[in-house]
C-alpha cells in the first residue's frame, strides 16, 4: 500500500508539471527533450556539479556527459563557470531560462503544502516532514553517489 501511495504521489506531481509545461509552451517550440529535462533535474539536484559529478550520478561516461552539457549550454539552460579552486574544473549552473521550468513545479508543490497546512495538524505536518527528511537522507543512498565526499 505504501509503495502504491508513494508512486501515485510522485506520478501526480510529475503529471501536473507536464500539464503546465505543455499548456504554457503550446504555441512555442519546447526546446528541452525528455532526456535533457531529466539531465537538468539531476544537475539542479546536485547543486553546482562538475561535469564529472554529473556523469558519475547518471552512470554515463564523461564524454557522453560533456556532450549533454554542451547541448544544454547551447540551448541556454545551463552555464559553465570555472572553479576558483581548480581552474581545470567547471561547475554547472541552471540559467534563468531553466528556472522558469523549475518554478512551475515548485509553485505547485507550494500550493500542495499550503493545502496540507489546512488539512493536517501541526504535529502531523512535523511527522510528515521528519519522515520525508529521513527517506531522503537515510533511505536513498544511491543519490549521494554524484555528490562530493
Amino acid at each position: 500500500m505504501l509503495s502504491k501511495s508513494m508512486n501515485d504521489l510522485y506520478s501526480a506531481l510529475r503529471v501536473y508539471f507536464y500539464m503546465q509545461i505543455y499548456s504554457k509552451f503550446e504555441t512555442k517550440e519546447a526546446t528541452l527533450t525528455a532526456v535533457e529535462s531529466f539531465s537538468m533535474e539531476c544537475i539542479k539536484y546536485l547543486g553546482e556539479p562538475t561535469v564529472s559529478e554529473f556523469a558519475h550520478l547518471m552512470g554515463i561516461s564523461s564524454p557522453n556527459a560533456a556532450y549533454k552539457v554542451n547541448s544544454l549550454v547551447k540551448k541556454g539552460y545551463i552555464e559553465k563557470k570555472q572553479s576558483e579552486n581548480d581552474k581545470r574544473e567547471y561547475h554547472l549552473y541552471p540559467t534563468e531560462k531553466y528556472m522558469k521550468y523549475y518554478r512551475i513545479s515548485q509553485e505547485y508543490i507550494n500550493t500542495v503544502v499550503e493545502r496540507c497546512k489546512k488539512r493536517f495538524s501541526k504535529k502531523e505536518l512535523e511527522d510528515l516532514d521528519s519522515m520525508m527528511q529521513i527517506i531522503k537522507s537515510e533511505l536513498m543512498p544511491e543519490l549521494d553517489k554524484g555528490k562530493p565526499a
